[in-house]
């Protein structure tokens, strides 16, 4: 198993007679998901899909296509442009700065500098990375990637970088430098697509965005990387396994998750001790909020990278109001050894560490944390994976996935729709002056509302 869940420090937070009362709960969850008996059931396709790549003719030269557009990126690209937004690309940042690592590799070294665009509304961000491909020594490409084609954000960036490519390349050089990923039928950006000659990969009709990350949405700027997408669906497939056996860690990962909510426990904080991690946070944070969220139910998904932040929230983790938990993600092989050197002057008083690895240090910081912050009456659940790769990461991928279907059951949601994000478009598209006369009457009334605010 990749993968290992300790509950021991949310003992006396939770028992085994808590346990014992969810378990029919837990039981009937599960059912939905096997049986696509439950809310949202059409799009439980994420369930099958690591084996769905081994088995099934059309998946696997999907995969194919995938590793080939790969590639051509790779060997033709020397910047590369994903557009889009929510489980469009935080996914495949997700897996890119964890296995290349943001801070040393992604912007250099083997394969295009991979940026991501279109997950904001931000103008210098947005003209700033328009400052970086306008560069003529750089040949880029752009992997837009929206099932509709018409969400804002990733749009009106695909506008822009269409237009650059357009203006730089021509219509036939830009052809062959954009790669679009949407629907596999209808749409804008599909019928732009099929106009325009560009190449097409396929949303899957039954996986929502923000369980995509293992379809062609992730799986090609992940490739484009150079990260073993095999490897990712190879650790996805043993989890899968796992998460579908009696008594599994996922089923016990939701399980514990809604008793202590049940408990008066209503924010979940993921804390990780590697910086890397950081977009593997936002992915699950997304995963969490937009499946569990809603009909005024759910945990509040929050982060934090230990040990940065042990001097800046590690106070109020450990002393402010009794409302949280902590599930820390640990990797047990993740570092060189960087053994302490000596300092003949002791300035620092640490000449006690000399000669242990800096690993030794962070692992005991990690345990003196934990001991901590349950002292101070917080439950912890541990998750320790085994190595920092990509079969590991393909593991980690889909445990948190399935535990989140279930765990979505256990409260009464529906884990795979996101009604309450359509209330800020529906007022931006008004405010923006989308035509229409439903748009203009709401537009009216958000300015009236607006008026005495005096914001600009």
């Amino acid at each position: 198993m990749a993968l290992k869940l300790n509950d021991i420090y949310t003992r006396g937070f939770i028992s085994g007679a808590d346990f014992d009362s969810i378990a029919p709960e837990v039981e009937s969850a599960c059912a939905k998901i096997r049986d696509k008996s439950g809310a949202g059931s059409d799009f439980l396709g994420w369930v099958d899909l690591p084996v769905r790549y081994r088995e099934d003719p059309v998946a696997v030269e999907e995969l194919a296509q995938i590793k080939k557009a790969a590639e051509k990126i790779r060997s033709t690209c020397d910047i590369f442009v994903v557009i889009g937004i929510g489980g469009s690309y935080l996914g495949a940042r997700a897996a890119i700065e964890f296995i290349r690592s943001q801070q040393y590799n992604l912007l250099s070294g083997d394969g295009p500098q991979i940026y991501f665009a279109g997950n904001s509304l931000s103008t210098f961000d947005t003209a700033n990375l328009l400052k970086i491909c306008s560069d003529e020594s750089k040949n880029v490409c752009v992997n837009v990637i929206s099932k509709s084609g018409k969400t804002t954000e990733p749009a009106v960036a695909f506008r822009l970088f269409r237009d650059l490519l357009e203006r730089r390349y021509g219509e036939d050089g830009a052809r062959e430098r954009i790669f679009v990923t949407t629907d596999r039928a209808r749409g804008k950006l599909l019928e732009l697509a099929r106009e325009k000659g560009y190449q097409t990969f396929v949303v899957p009709d039954d996986v929502g965005g923000r369980y995509s990350v293992l379809t062609p949405v992730g799986l090609l700027p992940i490739a484009v990387a150079g990260i073993d997408i095999d490897a990712m669906l190879d650790g996805a497939a043993k989890a899968r396994e796992d998460a579908l056996s009696p008594d599994s860690d996922a089923v016990k990962y939701a399980a514990i998750r809604n008793l202590l909510l049940r408990s008066g426990k209503s924010i979940e904080i993921l804390a990780t001790y590697e910086s890397r991690m950081a977009m593997i946070a936002e992915w699950w944070k997304q995963l969490y909020g937009e499946s569990e969220g809603k009909d005024g139910k759910g945990l509040f998904p929050a982060s934090v990278i230990f040990s940065t932040d042990l001097h800046s929230l590690g106070q109020y983790i450990q002393q402010g109001t009794r409302n949280i938990f902590e599930t820390v993600l640990y990797i047990k092989d993740s570092a060189p050894d960087l053994p302490i050197p000596a300092d003949p002057g002791d300035v620092d008083g640490l000449s006690f560490l000399e000669g242990n690895p800096l690993e030794f240090i962070s692992r005991n910081a990690f345990l003196a944390t934990i001991l901590a912050h349950y002292e101070g009456g917080v439950p912890n659940i541990v998750l320790t994976l085994d190595a920092a790769d990509e079969y590991n990461l393909g593991y980690l991928f889909y445990f948190f996935e399935y535990a989140c279907a279930v765990s979505g059951y256990l409260l009464g949601v529906n884990p795979f729709d996101q009604p309450g994000v359509e209330a800020y478009k529906n007022n931006m598209y008004a405010l923006l002056g989308m035509p229409g006369a439903e748009n203009e009457a709401l537009r009216q009334t958000l300015l009236k509302r607006l008026e005495s605010a005096n914001l600009f």
